[in-house]
């Protein structure tokens, strides 16, 4: 029998049981962030905003010059993990994936931080802003300030701030017919999380889920300076078909998936079959699944690791045919070994098709 992973022995209780949804699984529905987005108006648009909520890209980004655009964008959960330095390193980790995924470079960070000061110990909440502060360290950036609050769930995350040259802003709107999908991390963090909680989770399993979620998404800004990689997003919350389906949407072409070269977690396609799966992963197919086109004869979990909301995810990144293998070379200089050709983009009606 495999070895669970022993809970903090600095939390009197497990840091999870504080909260009722964990990492980026925690996001509202895609169907119900779309109708709280329609009915709250466009608002005002200064000539300066290159990028705004049109699209649902990763960031915000606001023209200062030529030379120089500011990437603005935050995240922030409740724990995925009970180990309160963890979820701090991984929170941080998922906020500064933003900058990243729109080809900037981090500059700052502020903290966001919400905790039931009552309840949890001085050290447990000392060690989430350590795990966020080293985190900011290895990406090169000060947490220069930010906000706190007691709260009745553990909440923390960061306001993340960028540079990028305008030229070198790359959307999620702005992939191709022709163009080919590269994605950086391997799938099945929200799967991983979900046998945590249920403390079936071996050791191994949860090394893979710290080490996937850990992992700053640096390849970005080399990315977005490569000619031919025309849009690039990160897969978060609403999953490989959720955000694979924002970028079809966007630059109004079918994204086409091909599964057989989808790369997962170890152990995730087995747990999913046992059932370890979020409820995120059956709001996510209720937001958007009548968009998506499962062909047959997919093994059955597809759908739920489609769906699979990823925390701190990798990049998917839709370029010209010829420029794959230097997407992919900046890929494995940056230490993504897993990074994958999975598919496509084609002209056609918006919508996103899983292949066997």
């Amino acid at each position: 029998m495999q070895q669970q992973r022993p809970m903090n022995p600095l939390a009197p209780m497990r840091l999870t049981s504080f909260s009722h949804g964990g990492g980026c699984g925690c996001k509202i529905a895609p169907g119900v962030l779309s109708e709280i987005l329609r009915s709250s108006g466009a608002g005002l648009i200064p000539p300066e905003l290159m990028v705004g909520i049109e699209t649902a890209d990763d960031a915000a980004v606001y023209r200062l010059n030529d030379e120089q655009a500011l990437v603005a964008t935050t995240d922030f959960f409740m724990p995925i993990v009970d180990d309160p330095y963890e979820f701090g390193r991984i929170a941080a980790t998922n906020a500064i994936s933003d900058v990243y995924a729109m080809g900037g470079k981090p500059i700052l960070a502020l903290a966001l931080v919400a905790m039931p000061v009552n309840q949890l110990p001085v050290e447990v909440i000392g060690d989430i802003v350590r795990g966020g502060q080293d985190v900011c360290r290895a990406a090169g950036i000060p947490i220069a300030g930010g906000h706190t609050i007691d709260s009745v769930e553990p909440i923390y995350g960061l306001v993340a701030l960028g540079l990028v040259h305008p030229d070198r802003v790359r959307r999620n709107a702005d992939a191709r017919p022709g163009d080919v999908l590269v994605l950086g991390k391997p799938l099945g963090v929200g799967v991983l999380s979900a046998a945590l909680k249920k403390e079936k989770l071996p050791e191994a399993g949860y090394r893979e889920l710290i080490a996937n979620t850990t992992k700053l998404n640096t390849p970005g800004p080399k990315l977005a300076a490569l000619d031919g990689v025309h849009a690039i997003t990160d897969v978060t919350g609403f999953g490989l078909a959720g955000h694979g389906l924002e970028l079809a949407r966007g630059a109004g072409l079918r994204v086409v998936i091909e599964w057989p070269r989808v790369p997962l977690l170890e152990g995730v396609a087995a747990l999913a079959a046992d059932g370890f799966v979020t409820g995120a992963s059956g709001r996510n197919w209720a937001g958007y699944g009548a968009s998506v086109s499962l062909s047959s004869g997919l093994p059955e979990v597809t759908q739920a690791l489609m769906t699979d909301p990823q925390t701190a995810g990798g990049l998917l990144v839709s370029c010209a045919p010829d420029a794959v293998d230097a997407v992919l070379g900046v890929f494995r200089e940056e230490g993504f070994g897993s990074a994958a050709v999975i598919g496509r983009c084609e002209a056609g009606p918006a919508g996103l098709v899983v292949e066997g």
